[in-house]
């Protein structure tokens, strides 16, 4: 080969480096050179050359990705188009370049990690830029599959990444058994670095094996991931292909998760795409959400679509519900688009009332027959929709306000109105009234439904009713008999007589129309109040009121309506055999407690005896409301005011609201105790809801200070870890909340962590075989455990003071691993140990801390320990800081002399690729990891190689003039090397 074809092919490599040159003219140029030439292997040969100096920098170079484009664009270009018709001689010739380059990269796969990634960049270039009608050899292609799919178990992610890239056009979504598919599915599942999560899933075909792998991915625990799965769901994967039950928890999820970036796209891209699938109908799109199961998150799914219009016009032609909680949200500007949507509130609460009265009430028989229940539930439901409308009306005018109250009102006195919309009418009938007084007339309502006026037939006897019409036949006759003697004696003229007898006729005219009201009165029908105590009749009376007392002041106490109707209804409810109604009679009982200490210290033993032996929808009840009785009166609310007794078991309870407590010399155990007793003992129960329940509770009384303990936190701690728990969503993310916020909070808090450590890991440690805690990884918990204690972890680190939590845990360790230098946990103790933030300024905690592990490294045997406890030792001494200048020294020196380094650093590369020496991969690795020390974080990256890179020794944060200066130093120039390599 001539010079100056040497030249060429070197200035194009060299010219490529830079992104303002045209490529594809280099391309080109080079392509008609290459075409021209008769020998091709030694164009092959200088091509590869160029080429290798960019595949051994592992760094995302923008000289090297340049140069990499450059040859990937290069060997794509021999692709012939499929109308074009030319020899087979040349096309063979011409496919001939692109199949070489190809066979090589397969043969330098298995080198260092930086060729590795290379390779596999190179290889996801080249196949994505070939077209959709573009053939490779078959035995080509499927060594590409092989070498591919060993790479993406690759130990580096960045190598893992671009394998998977490659494999995008490999896979087949309709075969189950297909190993790219496989391989796939592995990543999403198992790989630890989300950056090769979220490349799977960029390229991963939707089918119906990986749909589901797809959906669990938007519960990543990585923002971007989450964000990565709902854009491809949303790009990729058709609304029918998904069951109700994904698009309900894909909207619930994305609408209420954490990251805005999430919620975003879900508001932006899924739910458009999924309306634009239905034809821009938001009807069709609530009917593939099954609204009446799920009307919460149907409504916030509609208020992102209503947020995202622009006009009025486009709202208008979706009425609902939803569109009008949104308008009224928008205040004074929504009000004259909310008047074009309802209509007056008399008229819209006359049409209320008639659709209400509507609802037929069904019987047993009636409810067994689904078709039946299905129609009487969807009116209900559009029955809730409809009351939720009220709130959105406008009651300023005095009469249309008047006749919703009203309309309210009747409804809840209505026998067939459901149970289910009685919350609803109560809470905008409660919404409605101005003040608490006006909220009392709702007890009239509650005593009409109780004891409604009944009419009463009183029937009298049919004897008694002939003797009467006897008696006033008899009255008729003398009466007539008296008239006709009385015109006699006026025509005898004898007037004293007539006078006598017009008295007489008087006083028979009184006795028959007394004995006339008497008859027409034994046919008339009485009505009376008759009191009804049927379960329905009960729970719609008790859901009343509570729906009244949680909206009544908690600072006025408790009215003397209310005492009334707590002693007349509630309190004799709280023992009906039906468990229903039991348990809303505890709801009102525990809900009145908040507003009246008397009240909550006369019942709270009743409820303390529900939590223990009611069936376990009322214990729960019950429970929830003791847990509300502590958060608000405190825990001192459970001890005797006559004769208040101390805490007694420390290892149930450390502090009471904050105040420590001292040890009793009394035996007989303190009501706090038993009722924390009776709380730890709640955690172990068999009854999934109460254990949850019980730890929310506990969770939500230490993190507002009611309770300090660190056994209860060790408790809750296992708790999260236990198997048993795994299925419990609901326990596991209260709890993994909590331990974040409270360990965060204050610096009691962390401390009362750090006393909870050897709790937990000895509880581990003891935990018999045949216990679920036996399974849970110990040095995760101890993970745990020092991230919790972290310094750096506290909301306010600036107000930390004395020594820090993690050197008191420090000398807790050290006391542990004293006690028995033998023990299996010590190797534990150790590691733990290492991964403290441990101050190493001189005082009494950092002389105390090194004498006991001087002690320590006479006791133990082990040489891990031993190891751990030096590292410990040493940085405590401060041996660390003359390293530390050594290396800043060699790698200012290597900075100084980057380029002479890089030559020999290339050189001995092509040296091993050349000969395959594979027996000196050690050597090779090690200066490769060298030259990315030197280096590292200062290059933009997109990937990142985090989980195999020790953490750095803390230093010095270098200014920006520094950062920028180093940055200069570190670019690569591939030019200067080629020069060199070429020059004699």
């Amino acid at each position: 080969m001539t010079a100056e074809n040497e030249l060429e092919i070197k200035e194009a490599f060299q010219r490529a480096q830079k992104a303002h040159n045209n490529k594809a003219k280099l391309v080109a140029s080079l392509k008609n050179r290459y075409v021209k030439l008769e020998d091709k292997s030694e164009f092959h040969e200088e091509f590869l050359r160029c080429l290798k100096y960019a595949m051994i920098i592992y760094t995302r170079e923008p000289a090297v990705e340049n140069v990499i484009d450059f040859a990937v664009k290069f060997a794509v270009s021999f692709e012939t188009p499929v109308n074009e018709e030319e020899e087979e001689e040349e096309e063979e010739e011409d496919i001939s370049f692109l199949n070489f380059l190809f066979n090589f990269l397969l043969e330098i796969v298995d080198i260092s990690h930086a060729v590795r990634f290379r390779v596999c960049q190179l290889v996801n270039k080249l196949l994505g830029s070939l077209s959709e009608s573009a053939q490779i050899d078959d035995d080509l292609c499927e060594r590409i599959h092989e070498v591919m799919l060993i790479r993406v178990t690759d130990k580096y992610p960045n190598v893992r990444i671009q394998a998977a890239l490659a494999m995008a056009r490999l896979q087949d979504p309709s075969n189950e058994h297909c190993p790219t598919i496989k391989a796939y599915i592995l990543l999403l599942d198992n790989d630890s670095n989300p950056e090769v999560r979220r490349a799977v899933l960029s390229c991963i075909a939707p089918s119906a094996f990986t749909l589901p792998k797809i959906y669990k991915r938007t519960r990543d625990v990585k923002e971007k991931v989450r964000k990565l799965a709902y854009q491809v769901l949303a790009e990729k994967v058709h609304i029918r292909a998904l069951t109700i039950a994904q698009r309900v928890s894909l909207l619930h999820q994305g609408l209420n998760d954490s990251a805005d970036s999430v919620k975003d796209v879900v508001k932006t891209d899924l739910l458009p795409a999924w309306l634009q699938l239905l034809q821009g109908d938001v009807l069709q799109l609530l009917h593939r959400l099954d609204v009446e199961n799920c009307a919460e998150t149907a409504v916030s799914a509609l208020h992102a679509l209503f947020s995202m219009m622009t006009t009025f016009d486009e709202l208008l032609q979706n009425g609902p519900q939803a569109l009008c909680e949104f308008i009224k949200s928008k205040g004074a500007e929504g009000e004259e688009l909310l008047e074009r949507l309802l209509p007056e509130p008399a008229i819209f609460a006359e049409y209320l009332y008639s659709y209400l009265k509507s609802v037929p009430l069904m019987s047993e028989e009636e409810k067994a027959d689904m078709t039946q229940l299905e129609l009487v539930m969807t009116k209900e439901f559009i029955g809730q929709q409809l009351i939720l409308l009220v709130g959105c009306l406008d009651t300023s005018e005095e009469g249309g306000r008047k006749r919703v109250l009203a309309v309210l009102q009747e409804m809840l006195v209505l026998p067939n109105t459901p149970l289910s919309l009685i919350g609803q009418l109560v809470q905008k009938l409660v919404g409605m009234l101005q003040d608490d007084q006006q909220r009392i007339q709702i007890a009239e309502i509650i005593s009409d439904v109780r004891e409604p006026i009944v009419s009463v037939d009183d029937t009298v006897d049919e004897n008694e009713k002939r003797k009467k019409q006897v008696r006033l036949a008899e009255v008729k006759v003398r009466i007539v008999e008296s008239k006709q003697a009385l015109e006699e004696c006026i025509s005898c003229q004898d007037f004293g007589r007539a006078a006598e007898l017009k008295d007489s006729i008087s006083q028979l005219e009184e006795l028959r129309a007394k004995i006339s009201l008497e008859a027409s009165q034994a046919d008339h029908i009485k009505e009376q109040r008759v009191e009804k105590n049927d379960p329905e009749t009960l729970l719609k009376c008790l859901t009343m009121c509570a729906e009244v007392i949680k909206r009544m002041n908690i600072n006025r106490g408790i009215c003397p309506t209310m005492n009334a109707l707590i002693e007349s209804l509630i309190l004799p409810s709280v023992s009906n055999a039906n468990p229903t109604v039991r348990n809303m009679a505890v709801v009102c009982v525990g809900t009145a407690a908040l507003h009246s200490r008397d009240l909550a210290n006369t019942h709270l033993v009743l409820l303390l005896q529900i939590t223990q032996l009611d069936e376990p929808k009322v214990r729960i009840s019950a429970l929830r409301a003791l847990i509300d009785q502590l958060l608000l009166n405190g825990i001192n609310i459970l001890q005797d005011k006559s004769t208040p007794q101390p805490s007694q078991a420390p290892d149930l309870l450390d502090s009471i609201d904050g105040q420590a407590t001292q040890p009793s010399e009394e035996d007989e155990e303190s009501p706090v105790q038993s009722v924390l007793k009776m709380l730890s003992e709640f955690l172990d129960s068999e009854i999934s809801e109460l254990r949850t329940e019980t730890a929310e509770g506990l969770a939500k009384l230490m993190y507002c200070g009611r309770i300090v303990s660190a056994k209860l936190f060790s408790r809750l701690v296992l708790l999260w870890y236990n198997p048993v728990t795994e299925d419990d969503q609901r326990l596991r993310h209260c709890l993994g909340v909590f331990l974040q916020l409270y360990a965060r909070e204050s610096r009691a808090h962390q401390e009362c962590v750090e006393q909870s450590f050897l709790l937990s890991m000895r509880t581990l440690f003891n935990a018999p075989v045949t216990s679920p805690l036996s399974e849970i990884d110990t040095s995760n918990v101890a993970e745990l455990f020092v991230e919790l204690t972290r310094p750096s972890a506290l909301i306010q680190p600036a107000a930390i003071q004395g020594a820090s939590v993690h050197e008191s845990l420090a000398v807790r360790l050290c006391n542990e691993i004293l006690r028995d230098a033998s023990a299996p946990e010590v190797r534990l103790y150790c590691k733990t140990l290492g991964c403290l933030e441990i101050s190493t300024e001189p005082g009494p905690a950092n002389n105390e801390l090194q004498q006991l592990l001087t002690e320590i490294l006479q006791a133990v045997k082990d040489k891990y320990c031993i190891r751990a406890v030096e590292k410990v030792l040493s940085q405590l001494q401060g041996c660390r800081s003359a390293p530390t200048e050594a290396q800043d020294t060699v790698l200012a020196a290597l900075d100084h002399n980057a380029n002479f380094m890089f030559f020999h650093l290339c050189s001995f590369y092509m040296f091993l690729i050349r000969f395959s020496l594979c027996h000196t991969g050690q050597k090779k690795v090690t200066v490769a990891k060298a030259a990315k020390k030197s280096c590292k974080m200062k290059e933009s990256s997109d990937e990142s190689d985090e989980e195999n890179v020790p953490d750095a020794p803390p230093v010095m944060r270098p200014s920006r003039c520094a950062k920028t200066a180093a940055l200069t130093k570190t670019k690569q120039d591939l030019t200067a090397l080629m020069n060199k390599e070429a020059s004699p």
